[in-house]
């Protein structure tokens, strides 16, 4: 298409927003449910009736950005297509499969029901931003090899549904068949020694510290199932598969200490009551603190690269003040976590990381003069949307029977 690398790289992480959310197999949700105790298919369900609004928009947002509004005109039916199968994909899996498997399951749909429209409807126009003729490649493949390049991807989504499905989890409840895979550990110098006093809580409460560990359970253990199956259906050779694994390790060896640190530091807040006490302070801002929230979670995932990192740092805080406000829980742990997903765009990581897949290492800070006004503009979009429904459509918010 000849695009620009900066303005290339620049639109790849406009793109990447609606989707943060659900990355990484849901771990986002996942770890934040982990933390504050609140289910992580409820969490799921309130960002899956957010997020597909913006699954709508930003394709048409990043056509305008390449070819304004005659781009729009020109490609309409091809980019609604994309941006309603992604939409209706995510709402329907979030809402009803969970936190692991939209991010899959959007890009899937969308990508064959927009192949399949372009069977039917082209534009009339290519756009290319040199004004040359795209290079367009005559190669044609078996549908057989196209079926086991694809095998992967359905084998992930294969497995993660079975983790997910509840007669799945009961064999591991207690006296289910694989109960024997699940491991706990409680912490007896603080378990039960820390108290919830007013006026976090109406009265004073200790809880637990237990740390749980299920071994098979654990959607990383679906994730491994899929590539081991993944490297005898593509006859992988042990050795390269060995190989990539240890090369994998190598590359998320930074991420998993820096979730690992982060997680640790989550946890020490919330028996600190440091998180209680920013709660309280920030409760103080009234019910304008709807409009705020997912502000907290944008500013995290800059702060901290991560919708994860970020999760985990302002959970909890979320859910004080929500408590304190008398507002759902659920909403602003989604707001933080859909807030999060804008601010993804304007990270130093996401920044370096685009930089580099482009070569130009060096370039950071124009990539990010290029980002930031639409990931501001989006936050405030963001918080706006929270606040309509926190105060005129509360019917939205999920609400799951204890």
């Amino acid at each position: 298409l000849g695009l620009n690398p900066l303005y290339a790289a620049g639109l790849c992480l406009i793109a990447n927003t609606a989707p943060v959310a659900f990355g990484a197999v849901g771990i986002p949700i996942t770890a934040m449910a982990s933390v504050v105790g609140i289910p992580e298919l409820e969490i799921s369900q309130m960002v899956g009736r957010v997020l597909p609004i913006f699954s709508i928009g930003i394709p048409f947002f990043i056509v305008f950005l390449m070819d304004g509004f005659r781009g729009i005109r020109e490609t309409f039916p091809a980019v609604a297509v994309t941006g309603f199968s992604f939409a209706i994909a995510q709402f329907l899996s979030s809402n009803y499969l969970g936190p692991q498997l939209p991010d899959i399951i959007s890009a899937l749909v969308s990508l064959i029901a927009t192949t399949l429209f372009l069977k039917f409807w082209q534009p009339k126009r290519i756009f290319t931003s040199n004004g040359k003729e795209p290079a367009i490649s005559t190669e044609k493949h078996h549908i057989c090899k196209v079926v086991v390049a694809w095998m992967p991807f359905v084998l992930l989504t294969i497995t993660i549904i079975i983790w997910t499905q509840p007669w799945f989890k009961a064999l591991f409840k207690e006296g289910g068949a694989l109960a024997f895979s699940s491991f706990a550990f409680e912490f007896d110098s603080i378990s039960q020694k820390i108290f919830k006093t007013a006026p976090i809580v109406t009265e004073a409460k200790s809880f637990p510290v237990v740390f749980k560990f299920p071994l098979i359970l654990t959607t990383g253990t679906s994730i491994f199932l899929a590539a081991l199956l993944s490297v005898f259906l593509l006859r992988v050779k042990i050795s390269d598969a060995i190989g990539v694994f240890g090369a994998t390790l190598k590359e998320m060896r930074l991420p998993i200490l820096t979730i690992g640190v982060v997680l640790a530091f989550a946890y020490v807040a919330n028996y600190s009551g440091m998180s209680a006490t920013l709660a309280l302070a920030l409760a103080d801002t009234g019910h304008v603190f709807t409009f705020f929230s997912p502000v907290v979670g944008w500013l995290g995932v800059f702060l901290t690269g991560s919708d994860t990192s970020s999760n985990l740092l302002f959970g909890s805080l979320q859910m004080l003040i929500a408590t304190q406000l008398g507002l759902p829980e659920v909403l602003f742990l989604a707001a933080n976590t859909s807030g999060g997903v804008v601010g993804k765009m304007i990270s130093p990581q996401s920044i370096a990381i685009a930089c580099a897949a482009v070569g130009l290492v060096g370039k950071e800070s124009e990539l990010f003069r290029f980002t930031v006004k639409y990931s501001i503009a989006l936050a405030i979009i963001m918080g706006i949307v929270f606040t309509l429904i926190a105060y005129v459509f509360p019917f939205i918010i999920p609400i799951i029977p204890k």
